[in-house]
């Protein structure tokens, strides 16, 4: 690499000596235009092609495009190259200045000769080019001589970078079994050097590791497989090393590394393998349908869904019986019972099992079947079993007039061991809890226990407990289920009371009621009723009952023309008979009301008053007519009510009403005399009123009203000898009919008499205060302690009175 750049070096030297230094022609100065910048790629081109690629270049000042090595390492500032212009004549009378980018920190140019040197050592990778600007100017006054013109300084490449894997290290997988030149994978490394100048970037790929089994194209990069039939069962890792170098591979070129690990992935190359041939099993016989009998596994070296297994019962001895899942966990084949086992029926099962592949690969069909093949025996062990019905459910029919005590069916069992034991039966009370049914314990027959009615309950559920004799713990339940048959016992009557009517202008066969039957009994192929006439009525002209064969019947008329005036209602009876056993029948009535109907039939009415309407009134004149006379009825009805209020008005004020027996005044009290202003004699005993009488001496005047005369009929002493109360009031009536001072209107008088003469004396609390003082107490004392208090109080009472009598005694 010295030695190149050397030459480099020297050629520089050579053309830059030779055809680069011209010399301005005489004339006048070349303006700006002439002058203008000059592209500097163009000027790369130029150097970069050589000497024959340099043109001289007619103009008032010019440079050599430029170059520069990059990691320069020599002691010295490295010479780049030289400007110079036609007006300098050698005098120093010219000045050369250098702008741009790093001009003074990297590029220097001697102000006088115009050399330009590089002052530090340059990376093309960091920075390839750099854009400068030079300018002539007169030393003495600082004039430009030249316009400003723009160059560039490229650094030249050399080979200081190694090709680099940026992506590394790499993962690859490829199938197992593939053939050769199978893709693998592609690896790029990048080389930072220039690629467009020499073979710095150049670069070429090989395998350092990993042979035979991968190879990689030099110039691409692409790792294939290199041997065929590679088993991931045998070796599933590789790790392979791939070496990038730069210069084309050439001697000294810059090399670099990498390491790609690539695995086999799994294709489905190997069948399920089970690990022996012959498989024994023991499951007991009272085990329930699903049970897990036992599991048996076959391997497969494939990964993933690739060692998924499948495994099949062979059609024959235990396919009936079993049946196999697989584990989803362990890819184990778990043997399941499908039906129930019954020791003394088989005591073994013999079956062979097939394991497959769920996916298969196509590419390996040649290597023969996928799949493995083992004998399977399963011994059933015995087990000490409950017995065992001979139906799984009964059903028995019995009349719910069967007598108590007869058979209704029997259920059976027995134990299906060895042993044979014999077997119990029982009724589980729960299901006959007021024990209708009885069954025997030996033989099994049911029997009835109670009278039955269909009518109360139509079927009876109970459960017969079956129960081994020698473990009474082994019992077998079976449900028993018993109808209770209807028995005819009761008769068919009307469906409801049927009330129909016939119209007076009914014609000869017409149909005027359809009716049906009802039956409490409940025949098992449904009822089935007959209609006739009563034989009773057999002679009747007017109906007839005909039976429409479909459990109804019809009124039908045996005349035509029906006058409300002669008959309004006809009673028809009718026979009802069911189909039962043995047959029962009713006779039912059947009402008939005559009507009167539009001449379509449409009923009008049914009552007996609308016959003496005219005939011809429609129904709204009717209406009407029977409006006016409501209104008619209320207007005499008022008028007699303010008629009999106003009498009454005249005849007396509501102040001065009787009834109340409340007089008013007016004026001012008279003092001792209003005594005397109303007589309170009527409301005392008749008694009382005669010892008034006698003692004041003077005739008692009516006051309920203010008599025409100043002198009234004295009212006449009650009679004492009176017995009949009767008597006692027709005497005060006719007193009241003669006296002229009576007014003209009713007047309500109330006396109080107590009726004597009644051998059970008198029950009122009129005469009450008059008290025996002859009356003893003092058997209360011998009451008890509860009657003391009370027996206290009558003997002090009666203590009083006797002194009371002794004193009256003693004054008279």
């Amino acid at each position: 690499m010295l030695t190149r750049n050397c030459l480099l070096l020297f050629l520089w030297f050579v053309f830059d000596k030779g055809s680069l230094s011209l010399v301005r022609p005489p004339g006048p100065p070349l303006s700006r235009s002439r002058l203008g910048k000059e592209n500097p790629r163009s000027l790369a081109g130029s150097m970069r092609n050589g000497a024959s690629g340099f043109q001289r270049v007619k103009r008032g000042w010019v440079w050599n495009q430029f170059f520069v090595l990059e990691e320069y390492m020599g002691s010295d500032p490295q010479y780049v190259g030289k400007l110079h212009t036609d007006l300098d004549k050698g005098e120093s009378e010219v000045k050369y200045t250098l702008m741009g980018e790093g001009a003074g920190s990297i590029f220097t140019i001697d102000a006088t000769t115009g050399d330009i040197h590089a002052l530090r050592s340059l990376d093309r990778e960091v920075k390839p080019y750099y854009t400068l600007r030079a300018q002539a100017v007169d030393i003495d006054t600082n004039r430009p001589l030249e316009p400003e013109s723009e160059f560039v300084i490229k650094v030249q490449d050399i080979n200081d970078n190694e090709p680099k894997f940026l992506e590394g290290p790499y993962t690859a997988s490829v199938p197992e079994m593939s053939p050769v030149g199978t893709y693998v994978m592609q690896v790029t490394a990048t080389d930072a050097d220039d690629p467009t100048y020499g073979n710095s970037a150049r670069v070429v790929y090989s395998i350092l590791h990993g042979q035979p089994y991968f190879s990689v194209d030099p110039k691409t990069g692409i790792i294939r497989t290199a041997l065929p039939n590679m088993d991931r069962e045998v070796k599933e890792q590789y790790q392979v090393l791939i070496q990038a170098k730069d210069m084309g591979g050439q001697l000294g070129g810059l090399a670099g590394t990498t390491t790609i690990n690539i695995t086999l992935s799994d294709v489905n190359d190997n069948p399920p393998r089970f690990s022996k041939s012959f498989f024994h099993l023991r499951v007991p016989e009272s085990s329930a349908v699903g049970f897990a009998v036992g599991r048996i596994k076959a391997h497969d070296l494939d990964i993933g869904k690739n060692a998924e297994v499948e495994y099949n019962v062979v059609p024959g001895d235990g396919d009936n019986m079993f049946d196999i899942l697989t584990s989803e966990h362990n890819q184990e084949g778990i043997i399941i019972l499908k039906r129930p086992l019954d020791y003394e029926t088989k005591k073994a099962y013999t079956f062979k099992v097939d394991a497959s592949n769920a996916h298969l690969d196509p590419r390996f069909h040649s290597l023969g079947a996928f799949k493995d093949t083992a004998t399977v025996k399963i011994n059933v062990l015995d087990v000490d079993e409950p017995p065992v019905f001979t139906k799984p459910s009964y059903e028995m029919d019995v009349y719910e007039d069967s007598p108590v005590g007869d058979i209704i069916g029997a259920v059976t069992a027995q134990d299906l061991d060895a042993s044979n034991s014999p077997v119990r039966y029982s009724i589980d009370w729960k299901s006959d809890l007021d024990s209708y049914f009885d069954i025997d314990p030996v033989e099994g027959t049911i029997s009835t226990n109670e009278l039955l009615d269909r009518e109360h309950i139509a079927q009876h559920n109970i459960t017969i407990v079956a129960t081994k004799l020698n473990s009474p713990v082994l019992t077998s339940r079976v449900a028993v289920t018993i109808h209770v048959l209807d028995v005819n016992e009761f008769s068919p009557e009307l469906a409801i009371p049927y009330e129909s009517f016939v119209c007076e202008n009914a014609k000869v066969g017409q149909v005027i009621q359809t009716f049906s039957a009802k039956d409490q009994d409940l025949p098992q192929n449904g009822h089935k009723f007959s209609f006739k006439p009563s034989e009773k009525d057999i002679n009747n002209k007017n109906f007839t009952i005909r039976d429409f064969g479909n459990n109804t019947a019809g009124i039908v008329t045996l005349q035509s023309g029906f006058r409300r005036r002669s008959q309004k209602i006809y009673f028809l009876p009718v026979v009802i008979q069911d189909s039962g056993y043995p047959v029962q029948s009713s006779t039912g009535i059947l009402t008939i009301r005559v009507c009167g109907c539009e001449s379509d039939g449409s009923l009008l009415t049914c009552s007996a008053e609308a016959i003496f309407l005219p005939v011809g009134l429609s129904t709204g004149a009717l209406i009407a007519i029977l409006l006016c006379i409501v209104i008619l009825l209320v207007i005499v009805v008022l008028y007699v009510g303010l008629r009999r209020q106003n009498k009454k008005e005249t005849l007396m004020t509501s102040k001065e009403d009787i009834r109340d027996n409340v007089i008013h005044y007016d004026d001012e009290g008279g003092g001792e005399e209003d005594t005397h202003a109303f007589d309170m004699g009527t409301l005392c005993n008749p008694k009382v009123i005669k010892e008034k009488l006698l003692k004041e001496n003077r005739d008692l005047f009516r006051r309920d009203v203010k008599p025409e005369t100043k002198t009234g009929k004295n009212q006449l002493p009650v009679s004492q000898d009176s017995a009949d109360i009767c008597n006692f009031i027709n005497q005060r009536l006719k007193e009241n009919d003669v006296d002229n001072s009576a007014p003209p209107y009713d007047s309500l008088a109330t006396y109080a008499y107590e009726g004597e003469g009644s051998v059970a004396e008198s029950l009122s609390s009129i005469e009450s205060l008059v008290v025996d003082s002859n009356e003893d107490y003092d058997y209360l004392n011998e009451w008890g302690p509860r009657f003391k208090t009370l027996a206290g109080i009558f003997g002090e009472q009666s203590d009083t009175q006797s002194d009371t009598t002794t004193t009256t005694e003693n004054r008279l």
